[in-house]
């Protein structure tokens, strides 16, 4: 008998599977950026994984074209995956926005796919969580969307990070005061790397890139020895722009923005102006946002965004400015691992209810129906094995509640609850359409 060959099962570099224990909280934290985004009015959509090529591209600058999937489908139309979710809303945007009305709030989380280096939190395939408005250039949307990252982060339990703020039109006033405006897009890109790779090299970035001159290199990094109070930072970066109506516009607009967010009691430290953040995509035009866990800096930004006036622009005559944020809901995981915040359990059901008696298979499922009626998550275990083989499997897989019933406690109407965190029980008795049982299991899980 010939052997029969096997395929060496294996994911490709920079993407991965998720077993339950990894899938389980990030449906957590996904049900909780619904959660949030839906109480600020935001509605769910959804766009295609593949887009036409053309929608894609030149849209977030060189980078980000060459990490682009893309290839010829079977018609011969050149397409490409998304590499993020406001390209997709901008075109959707042109072509909906009739049907749709402004201002159009929308979340949207989904799968994006961009060809980088994968590392510690960064993988090719990862899931973004964002929430965008379209049609206003108000002022109160862009508070709104600081407002959304703040609630979000306090919703999953994180309480410790910064808000970073700043302008592009801020630094597109310093840009044109230096004589860089043409270059600005280039200039911005090689900013944005201050924090990964130093001054230095920005500097060298800027003249060997973006054509700058090394004086005007030096001058756009004097925003890096800008430190202080947020109202202190405001008055150093005045004389910086001065001139440039742009740039005077960019500080006036950050100064509101501040001044709202604090009326309702979101202020430093929780905010901070950052002159150097520049978002690394070309789109963005306005207010924009990089967020950081002050025990994990070194992570990266865990949710980003800003505002982009010219996006849809590019797809329709209509004016279509935009605003909005992104979770790094990959990102986010790998630092709350590294933070001991995640926890691990490989079910979303808490109560497990063991099939020991084959006889009372009846009686398991009426019990696990009571049970689910009342909103409490039941899995019967499937074989009537023995009760420490099933118990095992219950403390593998991390439920918090085991419902023991064999012969000797239906005989008696009662049902044994066992507290599988610290092995504590007690019987509670069946009967009252399983009244007292679910009250006992609701006391164990709050």
């Amino acid at each position: 008998m010939t052997e029969k060959s096997l395929i060496s099962p294996r994911t490709l570099q920079g993407f991965r599977d998720y077993l339950p224990e990894a899938m389980i909280p990030r449906e957590r934290l996904m049900e909780t950026a619904r959660r949030v985004y839906r109480s600020y009015g935001f509605s769910p959509i959804d766009t295609p994984a593949l887009e036409y090529l053309e929608i894609l591209t030149g849209k977030g600058g060189e980078e980000t074209d060459k990490q682009l999937y893309h290839f010829e489908d079977a018609g011969g139309r050149a397409v490409g995956m998304r590499f993020d979710l406001t390209v997709p809303l901008a075109r959707f945007a042109a072509q909906h926005i009739v049907e749709l009305g402004t201002p159009f709030k929308r979340y949207h989380i989904a799968t994006v796919w961009r060809g980088e280096r994968p590392q510690a939190g960064r993988f090719r395939e990862f899931m973004q969580c964002d929430f965008d408005t379209i049609g206003t250039r108000s002022i109160a949307s862009d508070v709104e969307t600081a407002l959304v990252i703040h609630d979000l982060l306090r919703a999953i339990g994180i309480h410790d990070f910064t808000i970073r703020l700043n302008n592009r039109m801020l630094l597109t006033g310093l840009l044109e005061r230096r004589g860089l405006a043409e270059r600005s897009a280039a200039v911005l890109r090689a900013l944005d790397k201050l924090g990964k790779i130093g001054a230095d090299k920005v500097a060298a970035e800027m003249v060997d890139t973006a054509g700058a001159t090394p004086e005007q290199a030096s001058e756009v990094l004097k925003l890096a020895e800008v430190s202080g109070s947020n109202d202190e930072i405001l008055r150093q970066v005045e004389p910086l722009v001065a001139g440039s109506a742009t740039g005077e516009a960019g500080v006036g607009k950050l100064r509101e923005t501040l001044a709202a967010l604090a009326a309702v009691g979101v202020a430093e430290p929780l905010v901070k102006l950052d002159v150097c953040i520049a978002r690394g995509l070309d789109y963005y035009t306005g207010t924009i946002f990089e967020t950081f866990l002050n025990e994990l800096p070194e992570i990266g930004s865990i949710c980003s965004g800003g505002r982009y006036d010219n996006l849809a622009e590019l797809y329709t005559n209509q004016e279509l400015p935009g605003i909005g944020a992104s979770l790094g809901l990959d990102r986010l995981l790998a630092a709350l691992e590294k933070l001991g915040l995640v926890e691990k359990v490989a079910t979303p059901a808490p109560v497990f209810i063991p099939y020991f008696d084959a006889a009372r298979l009846h009686d398991y499922l009426r019990m696990a129906a009571a049970l689910r009626a009342a909103g409490i998550g039941v899995e019967i275990y499937p074989e009537a094995k023995k009760l420490g083989q099933q118990l095992k499997y219950a403390d593998r897989r991390g439920f918090r509640v085991a419902l023991i019933a064999g012969q000797d406690e239906f005989d008696r109407g009662m049902c044994q609850v066992k507290d599988l965190q610290c092995g504590e029980k007690k019987d509670v008795p069946l009967a009252g359409n399983y009244a007292e049982l679910i009250e006992a299991v609701l006391k164990l899980l709050r």
